[in-house]
């Protein structure tokens, strides 16, 4: 018989943030961890308040937030942004984990996804969704990053 912790660890999920000044994309894995899948996007101002009434009713075990880099490896502009919102995130859920991980070039994925997925120039056009899907590939990327996979 496996032991509750493990059970309970193994159904959690995690969860991914593309932090943006006016909207955040937010993605989740499957209680598996296997794949990850858009949530919703967010206003930002009400992405504390979106996360408490998530974690009340899903178990997430992980945050995985999006690290805005330079090409030369240097934290970008954004940066100045997210620490504030992670001091309040921790202040507000102190044992929840957080990692980051790099970022770069999802928006420019996102578009990609949609442009083969076939959506339409509006439906391209529209920011959270691409928000929502640059939050996929950051938390599916981490899952198949050596990162993750030292964890378990």
């Amino acid at each position: 018989m496996l032991h509750f912790t493990y059970l309970c660890r193994v159904m959690a999920r995690i969860l991914s943030i593309d932090f943006g000044r006016k909207r955040t994309g937010i993605a989740v894995t499957d209680t598996l961890k296997i794949i990850a899948g858009g949530l919703a996007t967010v206003p930002t101002g009400e992405l504390l308040s979106f996360l408490m009434h998530y974690f009340e009713q899903e178990d997430v075990e992980l945050v995985v937030i999006g690290l805005p880099r330079q090409m030369n490896n240097v934290p970008s502009e954004n940066m100045r942004y997210i620490e504030p919102f992670v001091v309040q995130f921790k202040k507000q859920f102190p044992k929840m984990p957080i990692v980051y991980f790099d970022e770069r070039f999802t928006s420019s994925l996102a578009h990609r996804v949609m442009l083969d997925g076939g959506l339409k120039k509006k439906d391209r056009q529209n920011k959270a969704l691409v928000d929502e899907i640059s939050a996929t590939i950051i938390l599916q990327d981490y899952l198949e990053s050596k990162q993750y996979k030292e964890r378990l």
